[in-house]
C-alpha cells in the first residue's frame, strides 16, 4: 500500500497559486526566498544579472568563470548572462549579487526582477466574479471627455470582438489577448485572459472619446522581466501616447528601484507631457511597489466598495500618490467558462457573458488614467499638467486614514449614496453621510 500523502505544512494560499502558475509557465523564473514557507520577496530571472555600465569590468572580474555579455539595448545598464552556472563561483544569481554588494556597494548589480499582472501583490486582488446578464459598467460611462488623447494600456491585449460587443469600447484597438475560439465563448477562459480588456473598459468609461490602444506586453502567463517590459514600453513612446496606464509591477531585492527603469526615465523625460500611471499593488503592505513607487509615476491605490476607506487589499504608504475606486468594479470581460484557481474557491466554475465584477489596484489605475485623459481634452493641458492638477484636487479632498482620493466623473451623488448604504449596512453613522 502506498503511504498516505503528507498534509501541507502550511495552507495553500492565493499567492502560492498565482506564483506557481508563473513558475510553471516560465522555466527560467525563480522565487526568493526559495522556500514557500517564507513570504515571497520577489521573483527574478535565473542566470541573469543587471549591471551598471561603469562597473561592468569590475563585476565581470568578481563573477569569474564563463560570463556572456547580453544585449545592450538599455542605456547605462548591461544584461550579463551567466552561460554556465557550474563554471562560475556562485550557485545562483542572488549569491552573485550579494558578493557584488559586499565588494562594490549595494545597487551596482541587481537581479532581473519579474513583474506581473495578477498575483496577490500585483493585480487583480480577486478572480473575476459573475454578474447578471446585461450588467452595465460600474462606475458608468461619463459624458464625453478624452478627445484627441491617446491612452496606451500596457497589459495582456484586447479580447477579439470586445470593441464591437461593448459600446464604450467602440474604436479601441490593440494586440489580440487570446485565441478567437475562446473570445467567441466556445471554451474555458484562461486565467490571464480579459485583464487588458477590463482595464481598457474602465479607462474608456472615464474618457469615452479617447483613443485607447491595448498592448499585449504580458502575453505569457501575465509575467515579464523588467528588461523586457522596459523594451516594450518604448512602443508607447513611439506611438506618441499621452497617458501610459500600467496595471502591473512588483517588489524588488532590498526594495531598490528596478535598475532597468533608470534608462527608461532617460528617454521618458525627453517626451514632453507624457505621464505614466501605475498600480500600487494588492498585498496590503507599505513597502514600495515598482514602478508605481517612482517619483516620475502616478502610483494608484484602491478605495473600498464604499469609496470612503482604503480597500483591504491595497498597498499604501508615502509613495502612493492617490486612491481611487478599485473594489467590485464591473466592466467588459470574456464570454465563456472560468475555473477558479485560488483558495478558497479552487475548482469553482463560473460562467460569463462578456462582463465581470473584479477588484484590484489594476482597475483603480485605468480609472485615474481616464480622468487624466478627460481633463486634458477639457483644459488643453498635457498629460503631466493634467495629472498634477488632479493630484492637487485629490490632496484637497483627502480622507483621514486613507490619503488623497479621486472619484469618477459626476460621482458626488453616487459617492454619498455609497456612503449611506455603507452606514446602513454597518448600523452606524460613519460621519460621511
Amino acid at each position: 500500500m502506498s503511504p498516505m500523502p503528507k498534509e501541507p505544512e502550511h495552507p495553500y494560499t492565493k499567492q502560492d497559486s498565482q506564483v506557481d502558475l508563473i513558475l510553471k509557465n516560465h522555466p527560467d523564473v525563480r522565487r526568493w526566498p526559495p522556500d514557500r514557507h517564507e513570504d515571497l520577496g520577489f521573483l527574478y530571472q535565473a542566470g541573469v544579472v543587471l549591471v551598471r555600465d561603469a562597473y561592468l569590468a569590475q563585476v565581470q572580474a568578481i563573477l569569474g568563470g564563463k560570463v556572456k555579455e547580453g544585449d545592450g539595448f538599455i542605456d547605462g545598464v548591461t544584461v550579463l548572462s551567466l552561460e554556465d552556472v557550474k563554471e562560475n563561483k556562485f550557485e545562483n544569481v542572488i549569491d552573485a549579487v550579494e558578493e557584488i554588494d559586499r565588494r562594490l556597494g549595494t545597487g551596482i548589480a541587481t537581479p532581473n526582477h519579474i513583474f506581473w499582472v495578477t498575483p496577490v501583490f500585483c493585480c487583480p486582488a480577486t478572480e473575476p466574479e459573475e454578474v447578471p446578464l446585461h450588467a452595465q459598467p460600474d462606475p458608468g460611462v461619463c459624458d464625453g471627455g478624452g478627445e484627441g488623447v491617446l491612452i496606451y494600456v500596457s497589459d495582456t491585449g484586447l479580447l477579439q470582438g470586445a470593441s464591437s460587443a461593448h459600446p464604450w469600447l467602440a474604436g479601441v484597438s490593440g494586440a489580440a489577448d487570446m485565441p478567437q475560439v475562446i473570445a467567441a465563448g466556445i471554451g474555458t477562459i484562461p486565467g490571464y485572459a480579459g485583464h487588458g480588456t477590463f482595464v481598457a473598459g474602465v479607462a474608456r468609461c472615464m474618457a469615452p472619446v479617447s483613443s485607447v490602444y491595448v498592448a499585449s506586453d504580458f502575453d505569457h502567463s501575465g509575467a515579464e522581466s523588467e528588461t523586457e517590459i522596459v523594451s516594450r514600453l518604448q512602443e508607447a513612446l513611439r506611438r506618441g501616447a499621452d497617458v501610459i496606464s500600467l496595471s502591473a509591477g512588483g517588489f524588488t531585492r532590498h526594495h531598490l528601484p528596478p535598475l532597468s527603469f533608470e534608462s527608461f526615465w532617460n528617454r521618458y523625460r525627453h517626451y514632453k507631457g507624457v505621464v505614466m500611471v501605475a498600480a500600487a499593488g494588492n498585498n496590503s503592505q507599505r513597502r514600495p511597489f515598482w514602478p508605481a513607487a517612482f517619483p516620475q509615476v502616478v502610483g494608484v491605490g484602491a478605495l473600498g466598495a464604499n469609496w470612503r476607506t482604503r480597500a483591504y487589499f491595497s498597498d499604501f504608504g508615502p509613495w502612493v500618490d492617490v486612491y481611487a475606486p478599485g473594489e467590485g468594479l464591473v466592466n467588459a470581460y470574456a464570454t465563456g467558462t472560468y475555473v477558479c484557481r485560488e483558495p478558497p474557491d479552487t475548482n469553482q466554475v463560473r460562467h460569463f457573458d462578456g462582463m465581470a465584477r473584479w477588484s484590484g489596484t489594476s482597475f483603480s489605475t485605468p480609472l485615474v488614467s481616464g480622468l487624466i485623459a478627460a481633463r486634458m481634452s477639457r483644459t488643453g493641458e498635457n498629460g503631466r499638467q493634467a495629472a498634477d492638477a488632479l493630484l492637487a484636487r485629490a490632496r484637497a479632498q483627502a480622507l483621514a486614514g486613507v490619503g488623497p482620493v479621486l472619484y469618477p466623473c459626476g460621482s458626488g451623488d453616487d459617492c454619498r449614496r455609497r456612503a449611506e448604504e455603507w452606514c446602513e449596512h454597518c448600523h452606524r453613522h460613519c460621519g460621511h453621510c
